[in-house]
């Protein structure tokens, strides 16, 4: 069984995103954590296809994603 890395790290959101963000955890009764990491597994995605300023790529061209280990 892999361990897991549970390191902390702060993030800052705007008011209203935040009490959405917890009434969702309180009708899901999750943690705050858990909304956010389920949140990122289901947009990230859509994200990468979103350029970056730092993005070399035409405007129709997407990077491949990364192997997954």
């Amino acid at each position: 069984m892999a361990a897991t890395d549970h390191r902390k790290q702060s993030l800052y959101f705007p008011e209203d995103m935040l009490d959405e963000i917890q009434r969702e955890a309180t009708r899901q009764d999750r943690s705050l954590s858990w909304i956010v990491q389920q949140a990122w597994k289901v947009a990230r995605g859509e994200l990468r296809k979103m350029p970056s300023p730092n993005d070399v790529f035409g405007p129709n061209e997407v990077p491949e994603e990364p192997p997954r280990s």
